[in-house]
């Protein structure tokens, strides 16, 4: 019988699987999917490689928590950037800003890592409720500013952000990048929502 760590063999659980799931994520944090693999994250865990499926079925089940660990990281962050923000105005442009920091901080190497990884619905579901999740707090402050179809409105709004994180991660200054695309995130509301 292992070891139990915890007050409860719920709480080791929980433990383990969490040990787990932050050793795929510093895995995946040198951009490639492929060195996540159960050999490496029992290694980097002290685990046989059998016991990790008493915690998942399988890789994918593994990149997938991963995406839920992250984020609520992701979403804390915007969502502070934006409360601290007045006017509706300046909420986007936290938006927009809040998510390119992440970019600087090495946070997106994560998602563009697990954006590779190939036939894995389980993982790709995680991606769209993280993206859904993101969305939320922009959706709410287009609402206030009175546009008209908010949810479309975001999904094109974070197309800015995405171009802006490409740049970024292809060598352009991030300040610069950061400045421009908040500026097209507002200038592109203000102009487009009516009565504006």
């Amino acid at each position: 019988m292992p070891r139990i760590n915890a007050a409860t063999v719920a709480e080791h659980h929980a433990q383990q699987r969490l040990a787990l799931v932050r050793a795929a994520r510093e895995l995946l944090e040198g951009g490639d999917a492929e060195a996540v693999t159960f050999t490496a994250v029992a290694r980097a865990t002290g685990l046989a490689r059998n016991s990790l499926y008493k915690y998942f079925p399988g890789r994918p089940e593994l990149l997938a928590a991963v995406v839920e660990d992250a984020m609520p990281h992701w979403t804390d962050a915007i969502r502070a950037g934006m409360s601290a923000a007045g006017t509706p105005e300046e909420k986007i442009a936290a938006y927009v800003s809040s998510q390119l920091e992440l970019v600087r901080g090495g946070e997106h190497r994560i998602a563009q890592a697990l954006a590779g990884v190939r036939d894995a619905a389980v993982v790709r579901e995680s991606a769209v409720r993280a993206h859904r999740e993101l969305l939320t707090p922009l959706i709410g402050a287009l609402t206030e500013l009175g546009e008209e179809d908010p949810r479309r409105t975001a999904l094109l709004l974070q197309g800015i952000v995405n171009a802006a994180t490409t740049a970024i991660e292809n060598g352009d200054d991030p300040e610069a990048v950061t400045d421009r695309a908040v500026r097209m995130a507002v200038t592109a509301i203000t102009g487009a929502t009516p009565g504006r």
